[in-house]
């Protein structure tokens, strides 16, 4: 389920982005680069997720 809601966010907040900039620009909004820049993002997410260690840090004093 984690999975579905994290495309679902990123889906959501890429096409945002990418029709606020096209439209900033003057370029007319392609839902397919959007699409494929949200599937890019969702995978770096998991990515960047997986190399964060989950332990806490041990402190020094």
């Amino acid at each position: 389920m984690q999975y579905f809601w994290t495309f679902f966010w990123s889906f959501l907040l890429v096409h945002m982005l990418t029709y606020v900039i096209s439209s900033m620009s003057g370029v007319s909004y392609d839902f397919v680069s959007g699409t494929i820049a949200a599937v890019v993002v969702t995978i770096l997410v998991f990515v960047v997720s997986s190399i964060i260690p989950n332990e806490p840090v041990a402190e020094k004093h």
